[in-house]
């Protein structure tokens, strides 16, 4: 297990530029298993999630080379099927919940398809029965392999038809995606999830010769074909990542300028963080954080306490929330912050307790932050990583501290966000990584 020893109340000035989107390169890695022509993918960031797919797609057979820094080509000309039964697979699809999305490619493609249960974040229930709900609309009998905890899949022949998800997963609404652009005649997903990454994926397939009608909405249209081609593809900016880079701007009291930040892509992002009282300035492509003393939350019209909670897009992404809840420990003002998905995902709340912050956890979806205006600054001390994104926020708190904190359990850190160390250290962070 390796740590991060982390010297807070440093002041950072500087230039950030984002990684590409984890949660979009994990569904693209997925759909080049669609075609056995050579799929170039563009802006991949090489964190722990990204390597772990890469390298269950390698031992599926799947030709991998990397072209350059942050390029990769992929080429499933032959699929080994056989290495779905190893104790290898097993062992890597346990660990990454990506994994799930190979599913719809291969049962797609090769009418099968079985993977093992899949890891991830342990941030409360994760379940795919909308994943594979939609297998069986399109004609796919499922399995669960007790004994093995594993899925399978198998189908003749995949045909369309009309479905309505009984949620707007983003993985979910990939994986049904992937399977239908090979089905036989045409499939309607309603209750599709549209984020960028979804509309990301659709716009690849496209590109590789799928035929796909209402790309940005949630009523997804497609017309099955028989085969897809090759295609070059850029994953873009990761939005999460940026959104952590404009909390640690405001928390740490310092100028970041953020660059190549795609916008448009970030819906409601900005405007909810103009709600804690931070100000963003948009120049060309980039964003620009600059030094905020003070920050003030903002009230609802009637004067009632502002509330911050996550919805599908284009509501606020959830994996942000984590985020907003530490910029709010030092805002001046109070704020509801209210996690709908996932039901753990606020427990990383007592570590902040413990530095000085003022939250109460009121159950376990909702939180309400007492801001401290920076009348006591958060104070260092050692603590967990317990997911990604908690992760990421308590070096946030770790940063904008006084004294020295330990974070340990980085691994979780490292699966979403490439050389985060080396990169803040540039622009005046002391983050030192203990193996």
């Amino acid at each position: 297990m390796s740590s991060f020893r982390v010297v807070g109340g440093n002041k950072l000035k500087g230039e950030l530029v984002p990684q590409g989107a984890k949660n979009e390169v994990l569904q693209i890695i997925c759909a080049t298993l669609l075609t056995k022509e050579k799929v170039i993918v563009k802006n991949v960031p090489e964190i722990d999630d990204v390597i772990n797919l890469i390298s269950i797609i390698k031992g599926l057979g799947v030709l991998v080379e990397k072209i350059s820094e942050s390029t990769f080509s992929f080429e499933a000309k032959e699929v080994n099927f056989e290495f779905l039964k190893s104790e290898e697979f097993k062992a890597k699809g346990a660990k990454i919940r990506g994994s799930v999305m190979i599913l719809g490619p291969l049962l797609g493609r090769f009418g099968k398809a079985f993977v093992p249960k899949p890891g991830g974040d342990k941030i409360g229930r994760r379940r795919i029965d909308t994943h594979l709900q939609g297998f069986e609309d399109l004609g796919a009998k499922f399995e669960y392999d007790e004994k093995n905890s594993s899925y399978i899949l198998t189908a003749d022949k995949l045909k369309g038809t009309y479905m309505l998800l009984d949620e707007s997963s983003v993985t979910g609404t990939a994986n049904i995606l992937m399977a239908a652009v090979l089905a036989e005649g045409k499939t309607t997903i309603y209750n599709a999830a549209c984020e960028p990454y979804i509309q990301q994926l659709c716009i690849m397939l496209i590109n590789m010769g799928a035929k796909i009608e209402g790309v940005g909405s949630n009523l997804l249209i497609i017309y099955g074909v028989d085969e897809l081609n090759g295609c070059t593809h850029t994953v873009l900016p990761d939005m999460i990542e940026i959104g952590s880079f404009i909390g640690l701007a405001a928390m740490t009291q310092s100028e970041i300028r953020i660059k190549n930040v795609n916008y448009q892509q970030l819906g409601i992002i900005p405007a909810s963080f103009n709600r804690l009282g931070i100000r963003i300035e948009r120049e060309g492509d980039d964003i620009l954080i600059k030094e905020h003393q003070n920050y003030a939350i903002e009230t609802f019209i009637d004067g009632s306490i502002m509330t911050i909670s996550d919805a599908p897009w284009p509501g606020l992404t959830p994996d942000l929330l984590s985020i907003f809840l530490v910029v709010a420990t030092q805002a001046r003002g109070s704020v509801l912050i209210h996690q709908k998905m996932f039901e753990s995902r606020l427990f990383f709340v007592d570590k902040l307790i413990d530095m000085g912050a003022q939250i109460i956890l009121c159950d376990p979806h909702r939180a309400t932050i007492i801001g401290l205006d920076r009348k006591f600054q958060l104070r260092g001390t050692t603590m967990t990583s317990p997911d990604i994104r908690a992760g990421v926020a308590l070096l946030i708190a770790a940063l904008s501290a006084k004294g020295t904190s330990i974070i340990n359990n980085i691994e979780q850190i490292d699966r979403g966000y490439q050389d985060i160390d080396l990169r803040l250290n540039r622009i005046g962070a002391q983050i030192e990584r203990i193996d």
